[in-house]
């Protein structure tokens, strides 16, 4: 079975092609069926911010790893047992790459993100078919096509965001980054309320396609004062909920100042490992009483974000796509920051579904 891999850690934008991380394509055995497991097809698989990452060595995995987890595909095998949910061979699916145990402490206490035994069947994607328990596994809507199914799991974490923020109706609202998981929470709140929503974002395109998509107003970080621009938006009050989904420390050190008195300031991305963000306590978090939170994964949204991805404009994230030979192609397009999005295209008589 080809699976995508990085088979070489190092900075896959690193000028010295020799510290560069490195990504191929290997043969590899697939996981044995469970009674209560499904077989997917995959059609395709997303590239997702974290797997440049993961090349880049921040988690400090042993190479060679599998990549992929933004996920489309078809079911070719259900176990005996795989009966809960109604699925069929044929069926046309996306999900979750984590599956929660129900039985450890944080899932029995409402905090499945928790889980100590969520890795068990976290499985490469970025593969000619995986192997999932049926928990995880949810049924596209007809209107979606495979191409777009797998942006499934980024709509997850755009509704885990929407959860965790709790926008309100007239809420003055600031998303820090345009990349494929900011323009998704753009999309989930102009769906949900009626806010004033404030995009910042170095990338024009991207500036170009958040006003396209309903944002009010886009401040380039580049060539305005963020700060400046915020509270004359805000009528110097600032906003009532910040959403960082740039994962950059240079953007989110100054997000506490536009952050409002008893705002809420979401720091929704993932950040180098050893970054530790200056904050004056006593300013924000007494005299300003702001509310800083974050999150790990997206327990809890799956049912939700199966039954809204119809909604979501999509198309704008899925227009580039490489076979699976292609892999490090695709990887060197991802990194150039061109695109939104890439895919692998990992089954090409099933990629047209």
């Amino acid at each position: 079975m080809k699976v995508v891999c990085a088979t070489k850690i190092g900075n896959l934008k690193s000028k010295d092609e020799s510290q560069r991380g490195a990504v191929d394509v290997l043969d590899l055995e697939q996981f044995p069926m469970g009674d209560e497991d499904v077989r997917i097809k995959v059609a395709y698989c997303a590239i997702c911010g974290s797997d440049p990452h993961l090349v880049d060595g921040i988690f400090g995995l042993e190479v060679p790893f599998g990549l992929g987890h933004e996920m489309s595909g078809v079911i070719t095998e259900l176990g005996p047992k795989a009966t809960t949910k109604g699925l069929k061979v044929g069926d046309r699916v996306a999900g979750n790459f984590l599956k929660f145990c129900g039985t450890c402490y944080y899932c029995q206490n409402k905090q499945q993100q928790f889980c100590v035994n969520a890795g068990e069947y976290n499985r490469p994607c970025m593969a000619e078919e995986v192997i999932w328990h049926e928990s995880q596994v949810y049924k596209l809507p007809d209107e979606v096509s495979l191409r777009n199914g797998c942006m499934l799991e980024p709509i997850s974490v755009a509704v885990r965001t929407m959860d965790k923020v709790q926008v309100q109706f007239g809420d003055r609202v600031c998303i820090c980054g345009g990349g494929p998981i900011g323009l998704l929470d753009l999309q989930g709140i102009k769906m949900s309320s009626n806010s004033m929503v404030v995009l910042i974002e170095p990338i024009e395109a991207r500036r170009n396609q958040a006003l396209e998509w309903g944002a009010d107003v886009v401040i380039d970080p580049l060539s305005e004062n963020v700060y400046e621009r915020a509270m004359e938006l805000t009528d110097g009050l600032g906003f009532d909920k910040v959403i960082d989904a740039s994962g950059s420390p240079k953007a989110v050190v100054d997000l506490p100042k536009i952050t409002a008195k008893g705002g809420f300031l979401l720091l929704g991305a993932m950040y180098p490992g050893d970054y530790e963000m200056p904050l004056n306590l006593y300013k924000y978090c007494y005299e300003h009483e702001i509310t800083i939170s974050g999150f790990y994964v997206s327990p809890y949204t799956f049912p939700r974000a199966a039954q809204m991805v119809k909604k979501f404009k999509l198309d704008e994230f899925t227009k580039i796509d490489f076979g699976i030979d292609d892999a490090k192609k695709a990887f060197e397009e991802h990194v150039s920051g061109k695109h939104l999005k890439v895919l692998i295209r990992c089954n090409d008589d099933i990629s047209d579904l």
